[in-house]
C-alpha cells in the first residue's frame, strides 16, 4: 500500500507532466541528436500517418529519398488512391537538410514555394523506424523500412511520441500491401 505522500508525489508528477502538453504552448518539438543522411535515403512505408486533406484516401504510401549532388534530396511520394490494387502514383518533390549539425530538421518543397518542416524526432539505431513530426503537432508520421512494425515497437513510439506533446490518437495505420507480389 503507497503512502499518502508517495501518492501525492505521483498525482505531482502526473500534473506537471500533463501540464507541459498543454495546448497553450508546448516545449518545442526535440528532434534526434543526429542523423546519417547515407543510411536514412532509400524507401521508407508511410506505417501510420495524422491524416490531412492531401493524404486522404491514399493507401500503399511509401516516401522515397536520393541524395542528389547539390546536397538536396529528391522527396518521392508514391501512393495508390483508395486500393492497394489501384495504379501507382507519385508526387516529386525536393527536401534539404535545414539543420546541419543534426541532420535532424528539413525543409521539404512539393510545391514552389511552399516549404514545410520535416523534423525527425525518434530514430532507430538501425534506421529500420523514423517518426516525422511537425513544430504544431498537427500532422506526423511513423515510417518503417517494411510494410508493418511490431506491436511492441509501435507502442514504444506511441509512449515517446507522447511525450513530445503528441496526441496519438489521432494516428491512423496506412493499409500497405505486405505480400509479395
Amino acid at each position: 500500500m503507497r503512502s499518502r505522500s508517495s501518492t501525492l508525489g505521483l498525482l505531482l508528477l502526473s500534473l506537471l507532466s500533463l501540464a507541459s502538453c498543454t495546448p497553450m504552448k508546448p516545449a518545442p518539438l526535440q528532434t534526434v541528436p543526429h542523423v546519417d543522411l547515407n543510411r536514412y535515403v532509400g524507401d521508407w512505408f508511410v506505417f501510420a500517418h495524422i491524416p490531412y486533406s492531401l493524404e486522404k484516401g491514399k493507401v500503399g504510401t511509401l516516401d522515397r529519398y536520393a541524395l542528389r549532388p547539390d546536397g538536396k534530396m529528391d522527396n518521392i511520394f508514391l501512393f495508390r488512391r483508395g486500393s492497394l490494387d489501384a495504379p501507382l502514383e507519385q508526387w516529386k518533390g525536393v527536401a534539404w537538410v535545414h539543420n546541419k549539425t543534426t541532420n535532424a530538421e528539413w525543409r521539404v518543397q512539393f510545391v514552389w514555394p511552399l516549404r514545410v518542416p520535416y523534423l525527425i524526432i525518434d530514430l532507430d539505431p538501425d534506421y529500420q523506424w523514423s517518426v516525422i513530426g511537425y513544430p504544431n503537432r498537427k500532422l506526423a508520421w511513423v515510417l518503417s523500412r517494411k510494410p508493418v512494425l511490431d506491436e511492441a515497437t509501435y507502442r514504444g513510439i506511441l509512449e515517446r511520441m507522447e511525450k513530445q506533446c503528441y496526441d496519438t490518437r489521432l494516428l491512423a495505420k496506412v493499409p500497405q500491401r505486405t505480400e509479395a507480389r
